[in-house]
């Protein structure tokens, strides 16, 4: 299957986890969620191994939001600076197509400066960091130039708000414009073997409130990581470096499973969220009792409920979209989160060193990484160290207690699920791996332990 023909990446996911669950004769394959979009052809071009492959750029400064253009939009200065309305442009109708409900909304916008990759890319993954009080959202967008100095659409990367009152956060798969397509929260070119790439891009953001009120987003952070990682079915093997082991909060996606199906079927599905709140209590921060109250008092761990339930995406309906996971962080008190790739596990040893414990995307079959007791075509885990012999240890969701998320797994072995871009399916089906993905949270106020480790794997602060 090409990417021009592939349905959305929930839709691939669904059929792949069915046909893995068949193959392996097993009903505990975790459907869990943010599989990549799988992929049935041959590799398009042989493996290379360039010294860059990945291009990480933030806007974050009060100087980053003075430059741009801005409509309504006004920068504003602080501990952590951002852009607020100001005056607005205009309003707008939406009609919310998960509600049906059509309301108006004063609006203003700011369009970033054109960024030119260091890495022309096949693919491009927007994140960014918010705040959104009830009344108020924010659209992002991404419009590109193509190595062939023509331009893409304005493509809509995410309609977005922390809390799920006034609009339903979501992704738009769909967007294409014939050499370039939106699947969920990724941007692609639909052939790289043409040699097309994205040169250069532009972000648009535009923030939306309630008519008549004086109601802001503010956005701190706003990014995408731009990448050209060359298609693999194995990487070099990394000489270990580092023997240490952060103190993250153990939490199981199984232990919800049943629990409010609205949000992907309930916890088995919940990886993604799940790793986030683990992440976001190791930097000490906890979502309210206030803001628990709706969870039913009989379940353990709420917060993971709360997460999955903030981090859901309702066109891609599931909780594994990737800036969604990454926004919902940022909202909790100066917390950042960014969507990357890391060229190798010397790069998540560099972030383990400055006590950055790192979330991490793959997929596999059983047989592919010992003790994990179960394959998937996309999980979510978190990674907190590295033993004395250079194994990963991580805490890994789909396990049947929080006492048994502590797990350790071959160097070798998830050094290869993580970083590659091609693998065999149960089927015996060439389809994506997803070459590095993952999501980094980590204070607004680094230490400087914690930039230079951040500047290292390519992400300004």
């Amino acid at each position: 299957m090409s990417r021009l023909s592939e349905p959305s990446r929930r839709t691939v996911l669904t059929a792949a986890v069915a046909t893995a669950a068949a193959a392996a004769g097993a009903a505990a394959v975790p459907a869990t969620a943010a599989a990549p979009p799988v992929r049935t052809e041959a590799p398009a071009r042989p493996a290379r191994a360039p010294e860059r492959v990945v291009d990480h750029h933030g806007w974050t400064s009060y100087t980053d939001w003075c430059g741009g253009t801005s409509e309504g939009t006004r920068a504003q200065a602080g501990k952590r600076p951002g852009l607020v309305i100001g005056s607005p442009a205009g309003t707008t109708d939406y009609t919310d197509p998960h509600t049906g409900r059509t309301a108006t909304w004063e609006y203003a916008t700011w369009t970033s400066p054109v960024h030119r990759l260091a890495v022309p890319a096949t693919e491009v993954i927007p994140s960014w960091n918010a705040r959104t009080p009830d009344g108020t959202w924010i659209q992002i967008e991404l419009r590109g130039t193509y190595s062939d100095g023509t331009d893409t659409p304005w493509y809509v990367m995410g309609r977005w708000a922390s809390g799920d009152k006034d609009i339903r956060r979501t992704s738009l798969d769909g967007q294409k414009d014939g050499r370039s397509s939106v699947w969920t929260d990724t941007f692609a070119i639909d052939d790289p073997a043409t040699g097309l790439r994205l040169a250069s891009y532009r972000l648009r953001l535009t923030l939306h409130r309630t008519p008549g009120t004086r109601l802001t987003p503010t956005v701190w952070r706003v990014g995408a990581m731009g990448s050209d990682v060359p298609d693999r079915f194995t990487v070099p093997a990394s000489t270990p470096g580092l023997a240490r082991e952060l103190d993250v909060p153990r939490y199981s996606q199984e232990t919800h499973k049943g629990q409010y199906p609205e949000y992907d079927n309930g916890g088995e599905a919940w990886c993604s969220p799940t790793s986030s709140q683990m992440i976001i209590e190791y930097w000490g921060r906890k979502p309210s009792t206030e803001d628990l109250a709706w969870v039913n008092p009989d379940f353990a761990d709420p917060q993971v409920c709360h997460a999955a339930r903030f981090t859901y995406d309702h066109a891609y309906q599931g909780c594994g979209n990737w800036p969604f996971n990454a926004a919902y962080a940022a909202t909790y008190r100066d917390l950042q989160g960014v969507v990357t790739r890391l060229h190798s596990l010397t790069d998540l040893e560099k972030l383990i060193a400055a006590g950055i414990p790192v979330i991490t995307s793959q997929s596999f079959l059983a047989a592919e990484l010992t003790g994990a007791g179960y394959g998937t075509p996309g999980h979510l885990m978190t990674v907190i160290g590295f033993t004395a012999d250079g194994d990963v240890i991580a805490n890994d969701p789909n396990s049947p207690t929080n006492e048994a998320v502590r797990r350790v797994y071959l160097r070798r072995e998830w050094e290869n699920i993580w970083l590659r871009t091609k693998r065999y399916n149960a089927s015996g089906k060439v389809v994506s791996g997803t070459g590095g993905v993952c999501y980094l949270y980590f204070p607004a106020r680094p230490t400087a332990r914690q930039r230079a480790a951040l500047t290292a794997v390519g992400v300004r602060v």
